[in-house]
């Protein structure tokens, strides 16, 4: 990450979660003292909006205020942060409680994006914007210096497919549920389906455009699931 704390203690905040903290409350333990990080992920998820906003301006000369948005939101969402916290392995640090560790809290898209933009926050609450920055330049440097329009045309049905190869040894399928409206603005609704379960829903202005949808949908949902999970 290429940072190194003045106070250490704001990274240890940074990553603990809430459950360590109820979870030493509930046995007897005065955790008024022990703050997690959620504050941190407020202050963290304003600094990398900021720091990734600056990249765009500089990088992304020939693009709109539209794209600029989008590109930003493609970086800065749930599964994105979470990809970015994988390469750090941030999951092996967190401090969680018991229970969520159990249930694959360490693996969790959630937990692991909230995790690095808190850091991101303690970092900012340390050394200041400049020094949080050039964590973001680290952390996101080469996806910003690659296509940067590729980001907000993500192949969600290729991304389900690998993953359920990966996980299941099956493909998914797609079957579309209604087709509504006029031939010049229809309305599709699409389900994606792997073995009996139907993994997610989505709808859009072309059948492509609605097996994304659900293709993205039930992406997020395995990505989210813990080890331990039922095969469909």
């Amino acid at each position: 990450m290429g940072y190194r704390f003045k106070d250490r203690a704001q990274l240890y905040q940074a990553l603990t979660h809430r459950s360590a903290i109820m979870e030493l409350s509930s046995s007897g333990v005065c955790s008024d003292a022990l703050p997690w990080n959620e504050r941190f992920e407020f202050l963290g998820d304003a600094v990398l909006g900021l720091a990734i906003s600056r990249r765009l301006m500089d990088l992304g000369q020939g693009l709109v205020e539209g794209e600029l948005s989008r590109i930003r939101a493609a970086l800065v969402n749930e599964v994105s942060l979470a990809v970015v916290a994988r390469t750090l392995d941030l999951g092996r640090f967190l401090v969680l409680g018991k229970g969520a560790a159990k249930s694959g809290g360490r693996k969790r898209d959630s937990l692991l994006a909230d995790g690095l933009e808190a850091v991101i926050g303690a970092v900012f609450n340390d050394g200041g914007f400049a020094a949080a920055e050039a964590v973001v330049d680290v952390l996101f440097g080469n996806v910003l210096r690659g296509d940067l329009m590729h980001l907000v045309q993500t192949d969600f049905k290729t991304m389900l497919q690998e993953l359920t190869q990966e996980k299941f040894k099956k493909v998914p399928s797609y079957e579309v549920l209604l087709e509504t409206g006029p031939d010049h603005n229809k309305v599709f609704e699409v389900r994606v389906i792997l073995g009996t379960e139907e993994l997610g829903r989505g709808s859009g202005a072309s059948k492509k455009r609605a097996s994304q949808a659900a293709a993205q949908q039930a992406f997020s949902k395995l990505s989210n699931e813990g080890e331990g999970e039922e095969t469909p």
